[in-house]
């Protein structure tokens, strides 16, 4: 019986370990959002919706007046976009559903990981392939230590970090390790780095 018990303890505590809970993560949003549509056929950059990802330790979702500043002309009667109307109108944000969630104790800062050449795709994966955004890296501690101790093969030029389809010409790690030693970048890898 007590090893029947332990079993099933150990089976879940694998099973539920982060990387196996939250990735495939996919809530229904209040509004049908397409980043394959919107980032991926037509081209529009993350930092357009996402603004304030490079000035800042959050990743702001954009408000309905960025949403607005196309849909007054396109599509502005479309029924999708009713909710969206409603929150231009009254005022009151969309709800949307948080999807890449870290816990409270850990600290990420958008702005340092941009900032030193981590694409949006490091993380998030190809949104603009996504019909529906999902959660597709673990985000685990392990996972991001696992970065941290070698981040080359994730870094490249600043102007690529949302250019989600960009193949380098080479090995990505060799142009990382160059980046890394021209602008200095040391990810923290003791625990003050990301709990404070």
């Amino acid at each position: 019986m007590l090893l029947a018990i332990f079993a099933a303890v150990t089976l879940s505590a694998y099973l539920f370990r982060p990387e196996r809970a939250d990735t495939g993560y996919q809530p229904k949003q209040p509004v049908p959002y397409s980043h394959k549509l919107h980032a991926g056929n037509l081209g529009l950059d993350c930092r357009y919706c996402h603004s304030t990802i490079e000035r800042s330790a959050y990743a702001a979702v954009p408000s309905t007046e960025t949403c607005m500043n196309c849909h007054t002309k396109v599509k502005a009667d479309s029924p999708l976009l009713q909710l969206v109307r409603e929150s231009y109108a009254t005022g009151r944000p969309i709800p949307w559903v948080h999807i890449h969630k870290l816990p409270d104790y850990v600290y990420f800062n958008h702005r340092a990981h941009l900032n030193a050449g981590v694409s949006c795709v490091t993380c998030h994966g190809r949104v603009d392939q996504m019909a529906a955004v999902r959660q597709v890296k673990p985000l685990s501690m392990a996972w991001c230590l696992e970065c941290h101790r070698n981040p080359a093969p994730e870094i490249r030029p600043r102007e690529l970090i949302t250019k989600l389809d960009w193949v380098p010409d080479r090995d990505p790690a060799e142009i990382g390790r160059e980046l890394i030693a021209k602008n200095h970048i040391h990810p923290p890898t003791n625990c003050s780095g990301c709990h404070r």
